[in-house]
C-alpha cells in the first residue's frame, strides 16, 4: 500500500508520474493523489473497490480540504491497482497557498496512507532554482548505509572501488537563497549506467529554518552488501522540483582514485570544479574584470569578451530551447613574440572558461616539446596521454608548439606523433580541456599545416602585438610595486629611454614584459649594492631604501660584459704556424695578405691598441676546389692562436648539413650548438652558399631553414664579438650570391682570401711533392710527360677544374700503374728494378684517359690557341 502526490499528468514509462513532496505554488494547479495497492484477487475475478481520498490543510489548525469518495472497478488482470485523483484550480497559483498538507487514503472506511506535502512560495511567479538555493560543492565517498562519519573520516572519491563499494554518499553544500522563512527542501538522486539504465533512486526531504545561510545535506544510494556495483561509467543527478540541480559523473573499477568529482551544471557542457562553501571560485565578471586590469592587450581583451559574450549567447539559446548543433571550440592559437602575455592570457581563459561552466577546474598545464617527446620509440604516446590528463578540466598550454612539426620529408620525428594524439583528442576525446598552442607567427603557420585535421580544430587566432614603450613603462610600474620598489623622477626618464631604444632596435626574440622585469630586478640589485657599499647602511631611510636612483638605473648591463682572453704571443707556434703556411706551393698573394695581418695584429697587440675594436677577422675564403681553402684556414686558426687573439685556437668544421634542422624552430638551436662549440676558436663553414637556395642572391625560398641559420649566425658574430671567429669557404659565384643575400654579411666579413686556380709548374710541384709522400719518384721521360699533361690540364680547365684535387686523382692512379706493373714481373725482374721508379709505361696514356674522365663536358673555360 503507498500513497503518493504530484501535480502535473504528464506521462511516464512504467506507468508512473513526477512524484514529489514539495512545489512551488506558481507551478501549481492541481494536486493529485496516488493510491497504489496489490490486488489479492489477481486472475481470479473482477470486484469493485470503494476508496475515499481526503486532502486537509494544517495552515490555521486541521482544515479538510476535500472528500473524494467512489467506487472502482479493479481487472483481474490487473496486479496492481492504481487509483488517482487530484484537487485544486485549472489556474496556475490560484488555490494552494504557502503551507503544510496532506492526503488521507480510505478503503471501505479503513485510513490506509498518509502523504504529506508541502507549498512553498518565494515571492517569484516563475520556478527558478536559483530563488531557493545555490549548489556550491559536491563530493562522492563510500560507506554504509547512514554512516554518521566526521569530515576527517570521510575520503573522496572520484572512481569507487567494485568489490568495496556499498553506499554511494553525496555531500552536497548548499547556499539558501530564500531565508525569509523556513521552508521544505526535497531533493532526489537518480543513478544511471553509462548506458543511462536507471540503477536506483532515493529522496531526502528536509525542513530549512529561516535566516540559515548554509545547507549541508547528504544523499545516498547502493546497497550494504559488497559488490553490487558493477566496473563502468556512471552519473548521479540530482533533481530539485523537477528541475535538474546537477549531475555527477563518476566511475566504478578496480582500484579506488580519490578526489573531487567534476559537476554538469544545467545547460553546462562539461564537469566544472565548484567554489565550495568558502566561496573561493569566480564568476564571469570578477573574471573578465582581471582581464580588464592586465596592461595593453587592447585588441585580445575585446576578442576574449566577443568570443565570451558568444559563448553566453549559445547558452541562453540552450535555455530558451533552441537545439544547438553548433560544437563550441575552447582550442585556441596564440601568435606573438616573448613576454606579450600569451601565458598570462592563457590563465584567464581557464579562470573564464570555469566560471562559465565549460572547463571542470579552469588551471593551466604548461608544455613544451621536451615534455612531450620521447627519446625513443614508445616514449612519445604514454608523455603526452600525461600531460593530457594532467590539463584535464583545464587548460593544456603548448609553447613553442611549432617545435613539434619537422618538414615535410621528415616522417621519423616523433613530434608528428604528438600531434596526431592531440588532434585525436581533440576530435574526440573525453573532452574538458581546452589546447592552447603558442608560438612566432610565421612558425605556427607552419605547424598548423603540417597535419590535416590540425588546423580545422582551432577556431579562435590571437596575435599578440608588442608592447609600445607607453605600456613598457606602465607594466615596469607594475613590477615596482611587485618588488617593493620606487623609481626617482630622475631614474624613471632614463628607463624609459633604455625602453624606447631597446624597443626601436627590437628583432623578434624582444621580451617585452620580461625584458622589462628583468629591468627592474638589475636596478634593484644595484640599490642593493649601492646601499651595502656605503659606510654605513643602516643610517639610511626607509624612503631610500626602496627609490631606484639614476645611478643604480645606469648600471644596469644590457648585455653580460665581453671577457676578451689576454694572450701573450706564442712566438714558437706563431713561427711553426707561418713556416707551415711560406711552405704551402703557390698562392702568394694570400700569403702576402696573411702575413700583413700578422704584422698588423702584432703591432696592434704590442701598442696594447684594441684589436678586435678594429678588425672582425671573419674571413671569407672563395676559390675553386682544391685551391687549399681548408689547409689555410687551419693554418690561420693556428695564426691567431698565436697571436693571443683566440683563447683555444681550435677550428669547428661544419656545412649546411651541421647548421640547418629539418624543423620550424630547431635551426636556430643548432646552429648556436656548433656556434658554442667553436667558441675560442674558428666555426669553418664549408660551401657556406649552401645555406641560400638558388643562385640569384636571393633566397628563392623564405622560409628555408638557411635563412634561420644565417640570421642567428649574424647576431652571434656581433653579440659575442672577439669570442670566435668565422671562416666561410666556398666558389667564387656562388659565394658573391651568398654575401649579397644579408645585408649584414658582407659587413660582417673583414676579410676575403681569394684563392687563385695553381699555375701549371705549380701542378707539377705539387705533384712532385706528393710523389715524395708516396716514396715515388719519376724517370726523365715520366717526368717530362707528367709535365706536359699538367700543362694541357691547366690550359683546358673550366670552373669544374679540381687543382691540386685532381692532381691527388692522377698521382693515385700513376701509384696504381706502377704497383700493378711491378706486380707482373716475376721477383727475379723486380730486384733488377728500382721499387721507387716511375717509368713512362705508367704515366703514359693519361692524357687520352684524362679527357676521357674530365673533360667529356662542354668547357665554359679558355682554350689555347694551339688547341683551339
Amino acid at each position: 500500500m503507498d500513497l503518493k502526490t504530484y501535480c502535473t499528468v504528464e506521462w511516464l514509462a512504467g506507468n508512473k508520474k513526477k512524484y514529489r513532496q514539495v512545489f512551488d505554488r506558481y507551478e501549481t494547479a492541481h494536486i493529485y493523489a496516488e493510491l497504489t495497492f496489490y490486488n489479492k484477487l489477481f486472475d481470479e475475478e473482477d470486484w469493485v473497490v470503494k476508496v475515499n481520498l481526503k486532502c486537509y490543510s494544517l495552515k490555521k489548525g486541521r482544515k479538510e480540504l476535500c472528500d473524494l469518495s467512489f467506487e472502482r472497478k479493479v481487472s483481474r488482470y490487473d496486479n496492481c491497482v492504481y487509483i488517482r485523483e487530484g484537487w485544486g484550480n485549472k489556474k496556475v497559483g490560484n488555490f494552494w497557498k504557502a503551507g503544510s498538507y496532506y492526503w488521507e487514503a480510505y478503503i471501505d472506511g479503513e485510513k490506509v496512507a498518509t502523504r504529506y506535502f508541502y507549498i512553498e512560495d518565494t515571492g517569484k511567479k516563475t520556478l527558478d532554482i536559483k530563488h531557493y538555493l545555490q549548489l556550491k560543492s559536491a563530493k562522492m565517498f563510500e560507506a554504509p548505509y547512514n554512516a554518521s562519519l566526521a569530515e576527517e573520516e570521510k575520503v573522496y572519491l572520484k572512481t569507487f572501488p567494485a568489490n568495496e563499494t556499498r553506499y554511494v554518499h553525496i555531500d552536497l553544500g548548499l547556499e539558501n537563497m530564500f531565508r525569509a522563512k523556513s521552508w521544505h527542501c526535497e531533493l532526489v538522486v537518480r543513478v544511471y549506467n553509462s548506458a543511462r539504465q536507471l540503477k536506483g533512486e532515493a529522496t531526502h526531504l528536509q525542513s530549512i529554518e529561516a535566516e540559515e545561510e548554509v545547507l549541508e545535506i547528504e544523499l545516498q544510494w547502493g546497497s550494504n552488501v559488497k559488490g553490487s556495483w558493477s566496473k563502468g561509467q556512471y552519473t548521479a543527478e540530482i533533481i530539485f522540483m523537477d528541475q535538474l540541480l546537477a549531475i555527477l559523473p563518476f566511475t566504478v573499477d578496480e582500484e579506488a582514485e580519490e578526489g573531487i568529482v567534476g559537476c554538469i551544471l544545467p545547460n553546462q557542457f562539461q564537469p566544472m570544479a565548484l567554489p565550495g562553501l568558502d566561496g573561493q571560485g569566480e564568476d564571469f565578471e570578477e573574471v573578465m574584470q582581471g582581464l580588464d586590469r592586465l596592461i595593453g592587450l587592447a585588441a585580445i581583451k575585446q576578442k576574449l569578451r566577443d568570443h565570451a559574450n558568444y559563448l553566453q549567447f549559445l547558452q541562453l539559446r540552450r535555455d530558451k530551447g533552441f537545439a544547438e548543433t553548433e560544437e563550441i571550440s575552447l582550442h585556441a592559437v596564440f601568435q606573438g613574440n616573448p613576454g606579450t602575455g600569451k601565458t598570462t592570457v592563457a590563465k584567464m581563459m581557464g579562470r573564464l572558461y570555469s566560471s562559465m561552466g565549460l572547463l571542470s577546474k579552469g588551471h593551466v598545464h604548461e608544455v613544451d616539446r621536451v615534455d612531450l617527446v620521447g627519446e625513443y620509440i614508445g616514449q612519445t604516446a604514454p608523455k603526452v596521454r600525461d600531460a593530457i590528463e594532467k590539463a584535464r578540466g583545464g587548460v593544456l598550454f603548448i609553447d613553442e608548439a611549432y617545435a613539434l612539426a619537422r618538414t615535410n620529408d621528415d616522417s621519423k620525428d616523433f613530434g608528428r606523433e604528438v600531434i596526431e594524439i592531440l588532434v585525436k583528442e581533440m576530435s574526440n576525446g573525453p573532452g574538458d580541456m581546452a589546447v592552447i598552442v603558442a608560438g612566432y607567427p610565421k612558425e605556427m603557420k607552419y605547424f598548423l599545416g603540417s597535419n590535416p585535421g590540425l588546423r580545422s580544430r582551432f577556431k579562435l587566432f590571437f596575435d599578440f602585438s608588442d608592447y609600445l614603450p607607453d605600456e613598457l613603462s606602465a607594466i615596469s610600474n607594475y613590477a615596482c610595486q611587485q618588488k617593493g620598489v620606487v623609481l626617482s623622477e630622475a631614474g624613471r626618464k632614463a628607463l624609459d629611454q633604455m625602453i624606447v631604444d631597446a624597443f626601436r632596435s627590437r628583432d623578434r626574440s624582444f621580451g617585452n614584459a620580461r625584458f622589462v622585469y628583468d629591468l627592474i630586478e638589475e636596478a634593484k640589485i644595484n640599490l642593493g649594492l649601492r646601499i651595502m657599499g656605503s659606510e654605513a647602511p643602516q643610517q639610511f631611510s626607509k624612503e631610500e631604501l626602496e627609490t631606484i636612483s639614476l645611478e643604480d638605473v645606469q648600471r644596469i648591463e644590457l648585455e653580460s660584459p665581453k671577457r676578451l682572453p689576454n694572450l701573450p704571443i706564442d712566438e714558437r707556434l706563431l713561427t711553426e704556424a707561418m713556416k707551415e703556411l711560406n711552405e704551402l706551393i703557390g698562392m702568394q698573394n694570400i700569403k702576402t695578405e696573411i702575413a700583413e695581418l700578422v704584422q698588423l695584429v702584432r703591432f696592434y697587440r704590442l701598442s696594447h691598441r684594441n684589436v678586435l675594436n678594429k678588425f672582425f677577422l671573419h674571413t671569407v675564403f672563395v676559390g675553386n676546389p682544391g685551391t687549399g681553402k681548408t689547409t689555410v684556414a687551419r693554418i690561420l686558426t693556428k695564426i691567431y692562436k698565436a697571436l693571443g687573439i683566440l683563447e683555444r685556437g681550435h677550428m669547428v668544421e661544419t656545412d649546411r648539413q651541421g647548421l640547418v634542422a629539418g624543423y620550424v624552430g630547431q635551426t636556430a638551436i643548432k646552429t648556436s650548438e656548433r656556434i658554442d662549440e667553436a667558441m675560442g676558436g674558428v666555426l669553418f663553414i664549408d660551401e657556406a652558399y649552401a645555406l641560400i637556395s638558388g643562385g640569384n642572391g636571393s633566397l628563392a625560398n623564405a622560409s628555408d631553414f638557411g635563412a634561420e641559420a644565417i640570421q642567428t649566425l649574424l647576431k652571434r658574430m656581433e653579440d659575442s664579438r672577439g669570442q670566435f671567429f668565422v671562416f666561410a669557404a666556398g666558389y667564387p659565384e656562388n659565394m658573391e650570391n651568398f654575401l649579397k643575400v644579408n645585408p649584414g654579411l658582407r659587413s660582417r666579413f673583414d676579410k676575403v682570401l681569394k684563392f687563385e686556380d695553381y699555375k701549371s709548374e705549380e701542378l707539377y710541384s705539387i705533384a712532385l711533392m706528393m710523389l715524395e709522400e708516396e716514396g715515388l719518384e719519376l724517370e726523365e721521360a715520366a717526368a717530362d710527360y707528367l709535365r706536359q699533361h699538367l700543362e694541357q690540364l691547366y690550359e683546358v680547365r673550366d670552373k669544374y677544374f679540381g687543382n691540386a684535387r685532381s692532381v691527388r686523382q692522377l698521382i693515385n692512379e700513376v701509384s696504381r700503374r706502377q704497383s700493378l706493373r711491378l706486380a707482373a714481373l716475376t721477383e727475379e725482374e723486380r730486384q733488377q728494378l728500382s721499387l721507387q721508379q716511375v717509368s713512362y709505361a705508367d704515366v703514359a696514356g693519361l692524357a687520352a684517359e684524362g679527357e676521357e674522365q674530365l673533360f667529356n663536358k662542354k668547357s665554359i673555360g679558355f682554350r689555347s690557341k694551339g688547341n683551339a
